[in-house]
């Protein structure tokens, strides 16, 4: 609707006509005697203080014709200026209360993709925590059920097993699935510290408080405070720092050396070692009281010995990660080479197997991964290499054998499924596990995924 210009009367033609106006009324009213100075300035127009007054007729008429310009612009501008402010009110409540209940959607929406986040980063950590911890044997997924169990607290940890068998991927992996995730991991190897100088690196040191001291330096368990500190090798650390030690775990507090003052610290410590602490406890190495504060929940890694079907795993996993590491491909592993690491008992564990394939990765031709078999060192005690299911030496030249095992490596080590050994084989899945238990062969010796194959 197009604006109507509308014209206001005079300001100053109102105040004349108010004048005029009150003179009509006040006719009617009894007269009060005033005094004559307020009277004739009350009787006085604004703007003809100094005339006599204007005639009461003239008044009226002008009144009137006012009063008529405002009733025609009542009538002419008010009902569509209220319409239109009624439509403008009414709008701006609606477009308030869409915005309201957008904003309360979009909350909605944010705390559905919180819980959403959350649920996703869960589902990540279940698959990712593990992701270096390479294995699917018993006696590995025994360990990983106990780590899954101890994480979520704050219990503390003492990890047992040989050197090089990954007690500090097991230390990681606690700390990662616990609510301390998000704060510091503090890594120490207690045996490669010089004895002088131990009680420096774990609680620090005061300004002066030894020769070259020339600044405060916190210590580890400071850096580590509000997360996790993985003392490795804890069975090398001296008396005295052994009862230092026992102080934070009783009383969580410590004093940096040359200092006077109580630090409180709220750190969860996981220890390793390689030793016996039974025995350090007997023979008085290790203090009974720390053993104790330190053994709440232990778990024990085992050799890879033990786990004899994660050998060609790792095998897999370290060819590629090499390889990727110096810009090689491997689309084959020597037969040999797999017959090596399945019969070889790792003395050095998952850390030897690793330096060797490393090495290995290097001196290979692009395409074909070996191993020089020089590389393996043996022990005077140890049988002489053979392959993996030649236990039975009559079922080991058999043709069935052979069928079976040119089977399994075609399928890469599957069973069932309509490209499993026995699809190829055409004979029943159970019948087919019935005759790799007679054997003595095993499945996981064909598994080889991502683009490596046996060579014959």
């Amino acid at each position: 609707m197009a604006d109507q210009a509308v014209a206001f009367p005079d300001v100053n033609r109102l105040r004349r006509l108010s004048y005029s106006g009150r003179q009509i009324f006040q006719a009617d009213q009894p007269s009060i005697e005033e005094p004559s100075t307020t009277k004739s300035l009350k009787n006085t127009p604004p703007d003809e203080q100094s005339e006599d007054g204007c005639k009461s007729f003239a008044g009226i008429v002008e009144l009137e014709a006012a009063l008529l310009e405002i009733l025609e612009l009542v009538r002419t501008v008010s009902p569509t200026d209220s319409t239109i402010l009624r439509f403008n009110v009414n709008q701006e409540r609606e477009a308030r209360a869409a915005l309201e209940t957008a904003f309360q959607q979009i909350e909605a929406l944010k705390d559905q993709l919180y819980k959403e986040n959350l649920a996703l980063r869960d589902e990540v950590d279940r698959v990712s925590m593990f992701e270096e911890i390479v294995g699917t044997s018993q006696a590995l997924q025994a360990v990983l059920s106990r780590v899954i169990k101890v994480a979520p607290t704050d219990s503390g940890v003492l990890i047992t097993g040989e050197t090089g068998t990954g007690k500090e991927l097991i230390a990681r992996a606690i700390h990662k699935r616990s609510r301390r995730s998000e704060r510091a991991f503090v890594s120490v190897n207690c045996a490669a510290l010089a004895p002088s100088l131990i009680s420096s690196e774990l609680f620090g040191h005061e300004k002066g408080a030894f020769t070259g001291a020339t600044q405060r330096r916190p210590g580890r368990f400071e850096l580590a405070n509000a997360g996790t500190i993985f003392l490795d090798e804890v069975g090398e650390l001296p008396a005295d720092v052994q009862v230092a030690l026992l102080r934070v775990l009783q009383e969580r507090e410590f004093e940096r050396v040359g200092g006077t003052v109580s630090i409180k610290v709220d750190v969860r410590v996981i220890a390793a070692t390689n030793r016996n602490l039974e025995a350090a406890k007997a023979n008085g190495t290790i203090r009974s009281d720390l053993f104790y504060r330190l053994n709440v929940f232990p778990i024990e890694v085992p050799p890879l010995r033990e786990r004899k079907d994660d050998v060609l795993m790792l095998l897999e996993y370290f060819v590629h990660r090499y390889a990727k590491k110096v810009g090689k491909n491997f689309g084959k592993i020597n037969k040999r080479t797999l017959e090596l690491f399945r019969s070889y008992d790792w003395p050095g564990n998952i850390r030897e197997l690793q330096n060797v394939v490393e090495r290995s990765v290097i001196v290979s031709s692009d395409g074909v991964f070996g191993v020089d078999e020089a590389w393996l060192s043996r022990n005077a005690g140890q049988a002489p290499w053979r392959h993996p299911g030649s236990e039975n030496t009559d079922g080991n030249s058999s043709p069935e054998r052979q069928i079976i095992e040119a089977a399994l490596a075609e399928s890469r080590g599957r069973i069932s499924g309509p490209k499993g050994a026995a699809a190829k084989l055409q004979i029943p899945p159970s019948t087919l596990e019935s005759k790799l238990k007679k054997f003595k062969i095993s499945k996981n010796y064909f598994k080889f995924g991502q683009g490596c194959a046996l060579e014959s």
